[in-house]
């Protein structure tokens, strides 16, 4: 039998609000204001804020901030909308900066 890996589930470093899942995790290739960031898929606990227009490394896209939903830090962004059909698959991710996160496994 093959041993399953596990993966580790990632919270808010605050308050350590779970946030995301490892199964989740898309890239870890992504840059946010504070460095380093990660593109998961879906992302739980957190308030995702009103669309805005914003000038990005790769392009221009409507993007929604994303904030915790127990502490208010704000974490990363959605992308919701790009005007960019080789950027389409970022569509609907959410982008989370590497230093608002720990995980636990």
């Amino acid at each position: 039998m093959g041993e399953s890996k596990t993966l580790p589930t990632y919270f808010c470093r605050n308050c350590e609000n779970p946030l995301a899942l490892g199964e989740d995790l898309i890239s870890k290739k992504f840059v946010g204001a504070s460095g380093p960031a990660f593109m998961f898929s879906h992302a739980m606990n957190v308030v995702v804020g009103p669309k805005i227009g914003r000038k990005l490394l790769t392009g221009s896209y409507v993007v929604a901030d994303v904030m915790c939903s127990k502490c208010g830090e704000k974490l990363g962004w959605k992308y919701v909308e790009t005007f960019n059909l080789k950027q389409r698959y970022k569509e609907g991710m959410f982008v989370i900066e590497k230093l608002k996160l720990t995980k636990k496994y």
